[in-house]
C-alpha cells in the first residue's frame, strides 16, 4: 500500500521473490544478467511464463486488491458509511490495508491483467455462490468445513508450509 521512491530501503528485496518473465526471444545472457542483478539485491529470483504470471497473481494479488477497493468504495458509498466506519476494527483493516494503494497503478494493473483476472473473480463469485446457498441453508457445518479448510491453508502458507488442497 506503499509505493514511491520514498517507500523504498536499503532491504527491500532480500529474500523476496522476483519474478522474471523472460520471453522465447530472450537472450539468455540478458536474462541471467538481469537475474544476477536482482539476486545481487538479496532477492530469490523465480521463472514463469508470462501467461503463468499472470495467472498466479491474478489470484494471489490482482483479485485482492480488486476485492478489498471493492468493499471499501461499497461502504464508503452508502448512507450509513459513518456509521459503518466508526465500527469497524482490526478485521476490516487487515482485510482492506491494501485498498490503501496507489488506484492509477492499481488501475492499469487490473486493466492489463483482465483476462486472467475475470477468470479468478468468476471463480471468486461462484465461491461467493456457494457461500451464499450454505447461508440461506443455515448450513453450519459446511461453513464451518469451509472455514476450517482455508484455516489450515492460511496458517501452513504463513508457516511457508505446503498448502494441501481438498479435505
Amino acid at each position: 500500500e506503499k509505493s514511491g521512491v520514498e517507500a523504498a530501503f536499503a532491504e527491500l528485496y532480500i529474500g523476496r521473490k522476483v519474478v522474471l518473465t523472460p520471453l522465447p526471444e530472450s537472450r539468455p545472457d540478458a536474462v541471467q544478467k538481469v537475474r544476477d542483478a536482482w539476486e545481487a539485491c538479496g532477492a530469490v529470483v523465480v521463472g514463469m511464463t508470462p501467461q503463468e504470471h499472470d495467472r498466479v497473481f491474478a489470484a494471489v494479488s490482482h483479485l485482492p486488491h480488486l476485492l478489498a477497493f471493492g468493499l471499501v468504495d461499497d461502504l464508503a458509498g452508502r448512507a450509513n458509511a459513518p456509521l459503518l466506519f466508526s465500527h469497524a476494527a482490526s478485521g476490516f483493516r487487515d482485510f482492506t490495508r491494501i485498498a490503501g494503494s496507489h488506484p492509477e497503478m492499481w488501475r492499469d494493473i487490473c486493466v492489463a491483467n483482465r483476462v486472467a483476472l475475470l477468470e479468478e473473480l468468476d471463480a471468486y463469485l461462484a465461491e461467493l455462490g456457494r457461500l451464499r446457498t450454505m447461508l440461506v441453508e443455515a448450513d453450519g457445518d459446511a461453513l464451518e468445513a469451509v472455514f476450517e479448510r482455508a484455516r489450515r491453508a492460511r496458517n501452513a502458507w504463513a508457516e511457508g508450509l505446503p498448502v494441501r488442497t481438498g479435505e
